[in-house]
């Protein structure tokens, strides 16, 4: 205990580290603050009574809520991450962008700034399909142009979320995106933790504490997954230049065990909603289209998570495979002069790097997809649904994700200042050399 608040004490004792972090909790209050702020025209004592259900519950819960309330934020975020998503995929299809993606800072400057306009148009099209979801009698004045000032309000507090975003980049700690998406997760767990206990009451307080004990084990598991990296070697021969030698080094190449992150669970969730769509349009004429859109409507059924967890799967090895180039990584050792021990340069080392990154790939999928059908395992147990939601899935990771992203760039500046010798403390145990070089 002592140990951890002498490292709040160097923490806040760092002037521009101390900055930063009053200037993301600024911009976090901003952000939650104006997810109350109610849509011009809707009356908010006539909303839809226990939040949104399906693909809108786990928007709405990405959201913290500002999608049930009606806020100028119900989108927040999200159409950002959809045109990021999209130009992801365009970097692999059209040669152009490709050409983009590999002329460094140069080129993600132009991809982020295609990704802004692009997301324009889509949450302009969403907040059409967002109308559609307010309870008609929580409409004051209903018609075109009520539809017509909505749109153009949330687009206007979409674009200031990613404003927002970028502030918390530039002038904060972390990723301000996630940052903003993970608030909003974590905005829905105190509620949802009182209502866990309310729900069990005295007579469970030790079922209550035994799903505390789960959560928590489920939340090790996950950031075990997260950090998890196969390290190859790789050995560089000896440089001479000029009057200098420098001899061999011995550096590793980690590649991650879950390299796609969130991205498999979010693509597996957009396609689940299918079958119960098109089964609803032949269900009054089919016993067996009834029976599908009956599966697929309900997310605790075995066969939702069957299908579920094999697309997690799926999508796990198509984004690692998308995002992770084993023959780009061979071309740059090749160019720095260095080498696999054992492997030849080039195209053998390409398929060393690809079958290393294969072999991961599956343990790291199937865990992912256990993660993510465990909050419906959980809401079977007899978990509430809010609570539920905590126990894996998006939520989950991109808590853990956002957090451990942070804690790192935290690291760094009190590393900086050990380097400095300011810091009080010796030396610090647990610092990977990936945050040492970092921090250099």
């Amino acid at each position: 205990m002592k140990k951890f608040i002498e490292t709040i004490k160097n923490i806040f004792a760092i002037e521009d580290l101390r900055t930063r972090i009053f200037n993301t909790l600024f911009f976090i209050a901003i952000y939650r603050l104006g997810s109350y702020v109610v849509l011009p025209g809707v009356d908010p004592a006539r909303l839809k009574q226990g939040g949104a259900e399906g693909l809108f519950g786990i928007l709405d819960t990405l959201l913290g809520g500002a999608f049930s309330h009606a806020s100028i934020f119900a989108l927040g975020i999200m159409p950002y991450i959809s045109a990021s998503i999209v130009l992801q995929l365009l970097t692999i299809a059209v040669p152009y962008f490709q050409k983009l993606q590999k002329e460094g800072e140069s080129g993600r400057k132009k991809i982020n700034q295609y990704t802004r306009i692009l997301t324009i148009p889509i949450v302009m099209a969403q907040s059409v399909g967002f109308i559609a979801t307010i309870n008609a009698e929580a409409i004051i004045a209903p018609g075109p142009f009520f539809t017509f000032s909505t749109m153009l309000i949330i687009t206007a507090g979409t674009l200031f979320c990613m404003w927002l975003g970028e502030k918390i980049t530039d002038k904060g700690i972390g990723n301000g995106i996630s940052m903003i998406i993970m608030i909003g997760i974590v905005s829905r767990f105190p509620g949802a933790i009182i209502g866990e206990a309310a729900a069990k009451g005295m007579r469970g307080s030790l079922i209550f504490l035994i799903e505390l004990v789960v959560l928590f084990l489920v939340v090790m598991a996950v950031i075990v997954l997260t950090q998890a990296v196969r390290r190859i070697p790789v050995q560089y021969a000896k440089q001479v230049g000029g009057t200098t030698q420098l001899n061999a080094q011995r550096q590793f190449i980690p590649l991650k065990v879950n390299a796609a992150g969130v991205m498999p669970i979010i693509f597996a969730q957009s396609l689940m909603f299918v079958p119960a769509i098109v089964a609803s349009v032949w269900q009054n004429d089919s016993d067996t289209a009834s029976y599908i859109g009956q599966k697929f409507s309900d997310y605790t059924s075995w066969q939702y998570n069957l299908v579920f967890a094999t697309l997690i799967i799926v999508f796990t090895y198509f984004y690692t495979a998308i995002s992770v180039n084993p023959n780009q990584i061979a071309d740059d050792l090749k160019r720095s002069g260095g080498f696999v021990p054992g492997v030849k340069p080039g195209r053998d080392t390409s398929e060393h790097i690809d079958e290393i990154l294969t072999h991961i790939t599956l343990p790291g999928a199937i865990v992912l997809a256990l993660i993510a059908i465990f909050p419906a395992l959980a809401l079977l147990a007899g978990v509430t649904r809010p609570f539920s939601a905590f126990y894996g899935g998006t939520s989950l990771i991109i808590m853990v994700g956002v957090v451990l992203d942070t804690l790192n760039q935290v690291e760094s500046y009190l590393l900086m200042r050990h380097y400095d010798g300011m810091m009080k403390t010796g030396k610090l145990r647990g610092r990977s050399t990936q945050n040492v070089a970092l921090a250099s």
